[in-house]
Parts: structure tokens; C-alpha cells; sequence
């Protein structure tokens, strides 16, 4: 049995040319640096890497290229895989597979709004499909982007069902009871919250880490939260409560996506990384010196 997935997960933003192709340079050269940082892993085309409006191919083609240029290893990748058609979700969680990554994150199909029994035929289906194929899954759960939740009842469902692929759950709902409750119900999973601010909270009860956005800006301080938390340094990990809390509403006040990747404009003097694809607005260039002020020094 593999070990159990924990640590501090950057979910990659992506950066694009003034033409909205991904720059790719700047894609790993960014990957680079969350792992240099401190991230154990990374999570290209999440939410905060705009997955969504990105195509396939582009993701497909980019998980190669942080491989094949040694940015990381496959073993520290967790793609982001779920789309709204089975077929392609199957296509892009194989491709993560085959790649060797550390496991997939998928999102729930959101179109056509799922009860739990047709959300246990969609990842039951896409695990036997994919048979010995099935790579280790995360449960992806942003009911506010998807209007699709994914319950603690389901989460426990399918951890007992395939006990081998479904084996963690990011949640991103900003719901601590549900984050609490997914903990409780399916003790199998390692529970990732989206947010540092509850990363000593969270792992209390036994969560295996963060997948946090403000990894992108703030990852050796998160990393050194993880640490202290890990080997039981209650002080230590008191001292850095307050300037992750004070650098996390910051960024979400600025807008998660758009106010790191000024941030990240900001600190890289390359201006590239002001852009993002429609129907998001480009990044406000002044948010960047703002949300300096906010990191640890």
C-alpha cells in the first residue's frame, strides 16, 4: 500500500503570453520555484491555474514539459483532471497515470447538477474505467465554483468502495464543519484544506496537509507551518498564525487568481503574468506592491 498522500500542495498558477498562449517559461520557471520553496507537491490546472479555461491538450502538453525538463518529478505532480464528460476526464486522469504522477484531482461533473448516487456512478465509472490504469484520486470539492458539493456521506462511500484510488478530498468550500466532517466520516482520506489559515487546525484532527492558492506567493512560510505542526512545535506554530492569516485576506481581497499573479508580476518584474484568459479581467498591476507588504520578511 502506497503512503498515505500529506504535505503542502501548491496549486500552480498559470502565467500567459500577451497573445493567451501559456508562457511556458515562466510556467516552469514558476514550478521551480514553489518547489524550491518548500511545496511537496504541486497541482497544475487547478482552480487557481484557471484548468477550466485552458484546453486539453494545453494541459496535457504542459504536464509533459514540467517533466521531460526535470522542473519536477511525476511523483510530485497532481494534475487537475475533472471535466464535465466522463470521456475526457478518463482521457486527462489516464495521461496523469500513465505520466507516473502522485495522484489526480478531480473536480465533479457540474452541468447537470448530481445527487450523491449519480456523483458515485461518475467516479466509480471513471475508476473502472480506467481499471489498472486508476491512478491515486482527490476528491475535489468547490460547491461555490461547481454548485456541486461533495458530501462527507460520499466521500466516505467511495473511500470504502476503492479504498486504493479514492484516498483524499481538497476542500475548498471555506466550510469548516465540512472540512471537519469529512475528517470524522471517512478517516481513510486525507482531508486537504484550500486555506493555510487552517492548516494547524485542520491537522489536529488528522488532515494530511494544504492545497492552498497562496502557496503560489507564501510557500516557505506555509511549508514552515506544516513543519512546526508536524513535529509538535505549538509555539512555533502560534508565531506564524498571524502573518499567514494577514497574507491570505489579503490575497483573497484582492482577488485570489488575479492579485497573485500580480504578485508574482510584481516580484518577477515580467509583466506577462498580469494576463489571464476570458471571461476573467487581467490582473490589476498596482495589487502586486500591496500584497508585498503583506509577506514575512
Amino acid at each position: 500500500m502506497k503512503a498515505r498522500l500529506t504535505g503542502v500542495v501548491t496549486p500552480l498558477l498559470t502565467p500567459y503570453e500577451d497573445d493567451l498562449s501559456i508562457a511556458a517559461g515562466l510556467f516552469l520557471d514558476h514550478a521551480a520555484y514553489c518547489l524550491e520553496g518548500g511545496a511537496h507537491y504541486l497541482s497544475p490546472f487547478g482552480t487557481t491555474g484557471e484548468a477550466i479555461s485552458n484546453t486539453m491538450s494545453e494541459r496535457i502538453a504542459m504536464l509533459e514539459r514540467l517533466v521531460a525538463s526535470d522542473t519536477a518529478l511525476p511523483e510530485q505532480l497532481m494534475p487537475g483532471t475533472g471535466l464535465c464528460n466522463l470521456e475526457d476526464t478518463v482521457t486527462l486522469t489516464r495521461h496523469a497515470s500513465d505520466l507516473g504522477c502522485a495522484a489526480a484531482m478531480v473536480l465533479p461533473p457540474f452541468f447537470y447538477p448530481p445527487n450523491d448516487d449519480g456523483l458515485y456512478r461518475y467516479f466509480a465509472q471513471l475508476i473502472e474505467t480506467l481499471g489498472d490504469k486508476a491512478p491515486r484520486i482527490i476528491l475535489y470539492n468547490i460547491p461555490q465554483n461547481t454548485g456541486v458539493p461533495i458530501s462527507p456521506a460520499l466521500s466516505a462511500r467511495l473511500n470504502q468502495a476503492y479504498p486504493d484510488h479514492v484516498v483524499a478530498y481538497k476542500d475548498s468550500s471555506g466550510d469548516w464543519d465540512n472540512t471537519a466532517a469529512v475528517i470524522e466520516a471517512a478517516p481513510g482520506l486525507s482531508v486537504f484544506p484550500a486555506s493555510e489559515t487552517l492548516l494547524a487546525r485542520a491537522m489536529a484532527l488528522g488532515a494530511g496537509g494544504c492545497i492552498s492558492a497562496s502557496c503560489n506567493s507564501n510557500i516557505t512560510a506555509i511549508r514552515a507551518m506544516y513543519d512546526a505542526v508536524r513535529e509538535g512545535d505549538h509555539s512555533g506554530a502560534d508565531m506564524l498564525q498571524p502573518g499567514l492569516e494577514t497574507h491570505r485576506k489579503a490575497a483573497q481581497e484582492e482577488g485570489l487568481i488575479s492579485g497573485l499573479k500580480s504578485l508574482v508580476a510584481h516580484r518577477s518584474n515580467d509583466q506577462r503574468w498580469l494576463n489571464l484568459r476570458p471571461p476573467q479581467m487581467n490582473a490589476d498591476p498596482a495589487a502586486g506592491a500591496r500584497l508585498a507588504t503583506t509577506l514575512p520578511h
